[in-house]
């Protein structure tokens, strides 16, 4: 099949790998542009468009998409030549597919999201599914529509969530399945074989894109809640605090094993617990303000934490 293939971050890549291996022809590759990261605000290749020119694919990088003549007129070509344009790949693009891309291919836009839909539409469904303590959760490969995430389903895969993994790990384990069921799904449409099925949009819910202020810690709710929003909360907005007028990033913790009143601190020998709802949760490794990380017992040994000091007020 004749393909483009929309993508920016490296969730992306396996998929694109996985598609070039099984024999279709990415006539192009589309990512958001380079952005300046880090301290030193340097520009960042995109990990979508390093694997593209490593596999000698042409690449353009539009900053917008909906009104963009050049880029429509280059899609539209490629859609013009032998055997047109089968489908247009989309896989963690991080932009809005206007009207005109979809009418485009013969199958349409085809999307690789992150979860069982209609479950968790929007911008970090893995993230969210974390989050909220979900056991299972899986991709989803449908064909794009104008709203969001509210196409026709093709194929998923369900997977599980271990009691302990992150939406870091569950991210690396879900590009792989995804990158496979992307693969399956081209066959499928290619072979005739998929039935596309509309989503239940009675059952659907929203994964809003995370903002930082997700990752200040409710010591109001559970400690299980809060530990499974840490675990959806990483790598970003983590989880967070205060003790002493100053911001306490919790880089580790887990649930406690008895309860104190809700962000009160409890050191046991070389732990610290934390009060959480009517439960606790244990803090395993701490960075303070403009400090290092620290395991929980050098951290209570060189800020001298004692039992009943607040924190998160």
């Amino acid at each position: 099949m004749k393909l483009v293939f929309c993508g920016t971050p490296e969730f992306a890549v396996g998929t694109l790998e996985a598609v070039i291996e099984a024999g279709h022809q990415v006539a192009l590759v589309v990512s958001q542009p380079d952005r300046a990261a880090g301290r030193g605000m340097t520009l960042q290749v995109g990990a979508v468009k390093a694997a593209a020119l490593r596999l000698g694919l042409p690449v353009v990088q539009p900053e917008k998409i909906k009104n963009n003549l050049e880029l429509r007129e280059r899609l539209e070509a490629i859609a013009a030549e032998p055997g047109g344009l089968d489908a247009i790949l989309v896989v963690a693009y991080g932009r809005i597919i206007p009207d005109w891309m979809l009418a485009l291919p013969k199958h349409g836009c085809i999307n690789l999201h992150g979860s069982l839909l209609p479950k968790y539409r929007g911008a970090a469904p893995i993230q969210w599914a974390v989050a909220k303590g979900e056991t299972l959760t899986g991709v989803t490969t449908m064909r794009l529509d104008a709203g969001l995430d509210t196409g026709p389903m093709l194929l998923a895969q369900v997977e599980p969530i271990a009691p302990e993994e992150t939406a870091e790990d569950l991210f690396e384990s879900l590009a792989e399945v995804g990158s496979k069921l992307m693969v399956k799904t081209l066959a499928g449409l290619e072979d005739g074989s998929i039935d596309p099925v509309e989503q239940d949009h009675t059952a659907a819910t929203l994964a809003p894109i995370l903002k930082r202020e997700d990752g200040r810690i409710d010591l109001t709710l559970g400690a299980k809640v809060c530990v499974d929003r840490w675990r959806g909360f990483q790598p970003w907005p983590g989880a967070w605090t205060s003790l002493r007028g100053k911001k306490l990033i919790v880089q580790r913790m887990c649930v406690g094993e008895g309860a104190c009143v809700a962000g009160e601190v409890r050191v046991v020998g070389d732990r610290m617990f934390v009060g959480c709802g009517e439960s606790e949760i244990e803090l395993l490794e701490v960075q303070m303000e403009g400090k290092k990380k620290m395991a929980a017992a050098e951290f209570l040994r060189g800020f001298q934490v004692k039992t009943g000091e607040r924190v998160g007020s």
